[in-house]
């Protein structure tokens, strides 16, 4: 499971004295375990854990662009070096040409013609790509898909 991984590799990390690795996965640990007291369960299972990551990725990603607006590179740097290691966690990501080809697959199967129809070609695209592409990308592409003309 791979909440068992991050703890072998929260350990190992504090064995070997990386301050830096050490204390992200330590946050990332007990932001697991805070949605697992709040869903009243014991372990989460790995898509659950994967959202919890992908939560904090958004946040570091958040994080780092304000950093870089303030001109606290120092910090920037550190939220990268960060975010780096909880992207290890997540699944690979589908290439881009992957992801339009499902997108072209489910405007099919939906009979989708324009942006009205987004709502179902995002339902059909999600549930086949559930965890594996950024949602901010898969809308994007959708939206691009649905305005250009077939």
């Amino acid at each position: 499971m791979l909440e068992e991984k991050i703890l072998n590799d929260y350990k190992e990390a504090m064995k070997n004295k990386d301050a830096l690795k050490s204390s992200t996965l330590s946050l990332l640990r007990a932001e697991i375990l805070n949605v697992a007291i709040a869903k009243k369960k014991k372990t989460l299972d790995d898509s659950e854990v994967i959202a919890v990551i992908k939560k904090q990725v958004k946040q570091h990603q958040d994080s780092i662009e304000q950093f870089k607006l303030g001109n606290r590179l120092d910090l920037a740097d550190k939220e990268t070096r960060e975010l780096e290691i909880l992207k290890s966690y997540l699944p690979a990501e589908l290439p881009i040409e992957e992801i339009k080809k499902i997108i072209e697959e489910a405007q099919t199967m939906t009979g989708a013609k324009d942006l009205k129809d987004m709502g179902k070609v995002m339902k059909e695209v999600n549930a086949k790509i559930t965890g594996r592409a950024d949602g901010k990308l898969i809308s994007d592409l959708v939206k691009e898909r649905l305005t250009k003309p077939l």
